[in-house]
């Protein structure tokens, strides 16, 4: 089925704005002196502190253990050592509690990376490496990898196919753009890694037509790979939606509450598979990814390897050339689906796929007040999900959760484009978040200050 053909219900044409660094090739930001990593780097439980302070530690050493069934292992970043664990918030507003490393400037590697022979490599390793190894999604999701390849239980649907992830609709993130062109050889072994797991028979890597240099070297790549194929798809957000990007490559539905697993398929960033590649075959664990450092507010923008836990502001320092004009705003992650920092004091983890920084002079640091409702149903044509979000917003405000429910709160994938075409500049989707948050905690919620008695 063509992109064209099976283009989704809903969405919209956000401006790319990728021209700052869709040309710029990856460059390694140096280590920092500290680093700070956190133990929550993934959805489910966080891992569990495995160090103390005093301990000295090695590049790619265990220093968070996986802690039940979806949670990942934490490694060390850099080599040194460990100063104290410390609790700090994330900009989303979660906290976890990190490890605070003082780097040594040795990069003295962990006595278990070495490289593995083909002939050790099967399935059952591969599910093995990606636990051990800490892998989890690299588009923003988080998911821990090793949990989408387990075992699938009986009766369930067979997984037939793995779609990679090369969407990138988000405007000014370009790493996983660079990561296709710079990284190609990795991302099919990684993909082969994880068909092997899964017992897929096919491989499609999805890619935006926006980037026809990637797709031009991605198919040439492939033209000798019987079960692999690029799948070009229309550029429009969010395309790169996980249940979107299934209906793009394979015209199959995922259900509500449903997982891509009950439509017989896995989808993985294109980063992701890079980083299965370099767990399996070198057994090199998560210590580092691609970001994107972008904007009017830096000096350099431009895509970068950055070890995990480096501060924004030692990346920003060290490879972006330092803030450019005073911050107005700052972004950790997209335009469409990040969060607003207040400050450069947060870690770089293994979901952190961009981060932007614009000056005080920048329209994107303005700030609008929202007005009313005008009732132009412009969020109810953008939703990708088929909902009518100002319901949902309605019942959120009234705190009537069973009404939020019944139009579907939960269904909601928080891409933002309800927010992005409301003339009003009513925060739709962080209305819904909220609402999402308060559902899950039975009327609790928490640290959120808007429903304080």
């Amino acid at each position: 089925m063509s992109a064209q053909e099976a283009t989704f219900v809903g969405g919209v044409a956000v401006p790319p704005s990728k021209s700052l660094t869709e040309k710029v090739a990856i460059e390694k930001c140096p280590a920092p002196d500290m680093v700070y990593i956190p133990l929550s780097q993934h959805i489910g439980k966080p891992a569990k502190p495995v160090v103390k302070p005093g301990d000295k530690v090695t590049l790619g050493q265990v220093i968070g253990e996986a802690n039940g069934f979806v949670s990942t292992n934490i490694h060390a970043s850099v080599s040194g050592m460990v100063m104290r664990l410390e609790t700090r918030y994330s900009p989303n507003g979660l906290i976890s509690q990190c490890v605070v490393i003082k780097n040594d400037k040795q990069d003295t590697l962990c006595d278990t990376i070495k490289d593995r022979d083909d002939k050790e490599i099967t399935p059952d390793l591969i599910r093995q490496v990606l636990r051990d190894a800490g892998v989890a999604g690299m588009g923003g999701a988080t998911f821990p990898t090793a949990v989408k390849y387990a075992p699938p239980k009986e009766g369930a649907r067979p997984i037939d196919t793995v779609v990679l992830n090369g969407i990138e609709c988000e405007p000014f993130v370009t790493c996983d753009h660079r990561t296709l062109l710079e990284y190609s050889d990795e991302i099919i072994q990684g993909l082969k890694y994880f068909m092997m797991a899964s017992g897929a028979a096919k491989g499609v890597i999805g890619i935006e037509d926006n980037k026809p240099d990637a797709i031009a070297l991605m198919k040439e790549k492939v033209a000798n790979e019987p079960n692999i194929e690029v799948c070009v798809c229309a550029e429009k957000y969010p395309q790169g939606s996980e249940k979107h990007l299934i209906y793009a490559t394979t015209g199959r539905t995922v259900p509500d509450r449903g997982l891509p697993a009950d439509a017989g398929v896995i989808v993985d960033n294109v980063g992701t598979a890079v980083a299965c590649y370099r767990a399996v075959k070198k057994n090199i664990p998560m210590v580092e990814r691609v970001v994107t450092i972008s904007g009017d507010g830096v000096k350099k923008p431009g895509n970068y390897i950055v070890r995990l836990g480096t501060l924004y502001s030692d990346a920003i320092n060290l490879a972006a050339g330092g803030l450019e004009g005073e911050p107005g705003k700052i972004i950790s992650g997209g335009m469409m689906m990040g969060f607003a920092a207040n400050s450069l004091d947060y870690p770089i983890t293994k979901g952190s796929g961009g981060l932007l920084v614009f000056n005080t002079n920048s329209p994107f640091a303005t700030y609008v007040e929202p007005g009313p409702c005008v009732h132009c149903a412009r969020c109810v044509d953008a939703c990708p999900m088929r909902l009518e979000p100002t319901e949902i917003v309605q019942a959120v405000k009234k705190q009537d959760w069973d009404e939020a429910e019944r139009f579907y709160c939960h269904a909601c994938i928080e891409c933002g484009s309800c927010a992005f075409v409301c003339p009003a500049h009513i925060p739709l989707v962080q209305y819904i978040r909220m609402g999402k948050q308060f559902i899950r905690g039975k009327g609790d919620g928490g640290h959120n200050p808007f429903y304080k008695n």
